[in-house]
Parts: structure tokens; sequence; C-alpha cells
């Protein structure tokens, strides 16, 4: 069975399972999708925000059911998939969403943190993962399950480590499950997501060892553009779903040329992902071990916004796909011939303290000249 042939219910007829609900990708998902006409189930450790977004959609005729929820827990996953059973006798769609990073070098970021930021990116959606297929083979209805990747998971960059290597392992992960579903050809459509840089609260959420505060200093997308590619895959099945088209031709640079990604890498982190402007947020109020604050659909980013991403319009039709793609390879053969990096940034992260809490200096006054990319506007 090709999982691609699968016939997806129409959105308005179906449930929709989001984790990572109170804030960004997916607050803007579910108010999305209740527009839209689903039923959607609210996941997220923030219990004040979920009810409050459950009373709006209910309020304006939708139909919401808040369950906070840890991902990073497997009891509470579990509890989750239950409450959807027991409320609506079932889910369509599971969309493992919820996500927090931390920046910080290598050899800095305490084992603990670590650990448990794996807990909620890769373990979290792999708990989610197996219960949605569970469900779907059970019922011998079709299902979607869409785990929300990154750009990180195709093109690992500097001082965001355990991040990128979360989110390596989560894509392979999705890869596998996918073909294994299709060998035994079960009722389930898998999709990854592989978002560029989308204007959410993630920098704020995140746990930092800058002294300044973390942030988006380039372009960045709209996390309607990600809602959007994420419901259409819930109705239309699809292997992958790229949004923005920088994510599309940094992924293709990455892997035709990858010595000068790495040049292009070194060059523009950290210093287009600092603001020296702003102290960096106290660690206790990071959601790598509490909730973040919630109902923030947008972060306090200094770039260049888009309003919406073409690249995901294209995608939703194959004959654009292709035209896509096409131009995408163009402006990767592009970036080859201009990217001139002066190596890795020489300012370091703050040298943590043994328990990897504390943020000390910050990155240095001297950084390498910021490479010139012909970006396309998609």
């Amino acid at each position: 069975m090709n999982s691609m042939n699968l016939r997806l219910k129409p959105l308005d007829q179906q449930v929709i399972v989001i984790t990572g609900a109170s804030s960004g990708i997916g607050l803007v998902t579910a108010r999305m999708a209740a527009r839209q006409g689903a039923a959607v189930v609210l996941a997220a450790r923030n219990a004040e925000a979920l009810r409050e977004l459950a009373t709006e959609i209910n309020s304006q005729g939708g139909q919401a059911l808040a369950v906070p929820t840890d991902v990073g827990r497997e009891e509470d996953m579990r509890r989750l998939a239950d409450a959807a059973i027991d409320e609506f006798g079932g889910f369509d769609t599971w969309v493992n969403n919820a996500g927090v990073s931390i920046f910080g070098y290598c050899d800095e970021v305490s084992i603990p943190d670590m650990k448990r930021m794996f807990d909620t990116v890769y373990w979290g959606a792999v708990y989610g993962s197996r219960l949605a297929v569970a469900h779907y083979k059970q019922r011998g209805i079709a299902g979607a399950l869409i785990n929300t990747g990154s750009f990180f998971g195709d093109r690992a960059t500097p001082v965001q480590s355990t991040y990128c290597a979360a989110k390596h392992a989560l894509h392979g992960w999705t890869d596998a499950l996918r073909m294994e579903l299709e060998m035994e050809k079960a009722p389930v459509s898998v999709t990854l997501i592989h978002p560029g840089r989308i204007d959410t609260p993630y920098n704020e959420h995140a746990q930092s060892y800058y002294q300044h505060q973390v942030a988006h200093r380039g372009m960045v997308y709209p996390p309607e553009a990600v809602a959007e590619a994420i419901l259409f895959a819930a109705a239309h099945p699809k292997r992958d779903l790229y949004v923005g088209v920088q994510a599309k031709i940094l992924k293709m640079l990455g892997d035709f040329a990858p010595r000068i990604m790495d040049k292009v890498m070194e060059a523009l982190t950290p210093p287009g992902q600092v603001d020296p402007k702003r102290p960096s947020r106290n660690p206790e109020t990071s959601a790598l071990y509490h909730a973040g604050y919630g109902l923030h659909e947008r972060g306090s980013h200094e770039g260049w916004f888009r309003t919406r991403s073409l690249y995901v319009k294209a995608q939703k039709q194959p004959w654009l796909a292709t035209l896509a793609v096409a131009g995408v390879g163009t402006a990767a053969w592009l970036l080859t011939k201009s990217g001139n990096g002066n190596g890795r940034a020489n300012g370091q992260a703050a040298s943590s303290q043994a328990d990897g809490q504390a943020h000390t200096n910050d990155v240095a006054a001297a950084h390498p000249a910021p490479v010139e990319i012909p970006v396309l506007e998609y």
C-alpha cells in the first residue's frame, strides 16, 4: 500500500489532537483547525492557557477539549489519547508539535538539560506516534500522523546542538516508521513538516546559556504558514512539507555542498541568533522544565517578517511543486557560487555552572562578516 494514496477525512469531519497547543505553531493550528470545522484536543503543560483556549473555541461554536499534558511523560500521553477517545470516540489526525530548544555550545550544555529536551522533542513524538498508529490500526480507518520537524533536523547548526540532535532523531524515526507502516499496509499517512525560521515564542521559551536574549534576526515566516501545511497534510497524504523556501534551499545546499553549508552556518551563528540590546530571560522562566507562558502566537523577533509562504502553497499542487523544486535547485546552485563564510564566530557562549542553568559571559564582540545569501521570497 502506498500511504500517499490513502483517503483521509475532510477537515470539517475530523478530530485532531495537537500537542504544544498553548502557544506558537500549536496555538495557531488549533485555532485554524477549529475555524475550519474540526474538533480539537488541546495538549500542553500550561493548563490555564489550555482552558482559556478551549473556552474561546467552544464559545465561537467550535469543539475543543483541554488535556494538560507533559509530552515527555508516557503516562500523560496515554491519558491524552484516552481523553480524545472518551470525548469524541476517537481521533483522525495526531500532530506531534510540542518542542523546546537550548542555546549553548556542545561542551557547556548540561547532560540533565540535554536529556530533558530529548524527553520533549524526541520521546514525546515517539509516544504520540505509537499511540496514534495503534488507534488507526485498531479502528481500521485511515488516519494522519503529522510530526513537526525542523530545518535543524535536516542540517545542524552551531549553538543549538541538542535541539539539532533531537530533531535529527525525530526525522529518522518518522521516516523509518512511515516505511514500516507501508510495508505492512497500515492505514496511516505519515507526514514530516520542515519549518524554517518561524515567528513564535521559540526563543523566549528556550533554555539559554547566553547573557543576552537569543532572537531570530533574519527572515522569519508566520506560524500560520506552518499551520496551513499541517492542516493540508491532515486531509491530503504528503510525505514531507517544507515551510519557507529557505528551509528547502538550505536542505538542498547541505546535501549538494556540505562544506560550503558548514561555512555559511559558522558565519551566521551566533551573530544572527543574539540580540545584544536585550538581557537573556531568567532560566527559571524557560519552558525546558516548566510550562512556558501561553496564548502567544508570535515571539519578539527583530527580522524580516513574511506574511505567508508561497512555497507551502506550491507544494499543495503537484505541477507547482515541480516548478518550485526547480527554482529551489537554481537558488541552491547560486548559493554554492556565493558562499564565502569566514569560519566559526570567535565569540563563545557563556560558560555554565555545574547544573547548566547559569548564564555568564556572552558572545564576544568580534563576529565574522555575514554571508551574502540570495534567498528567494517564497
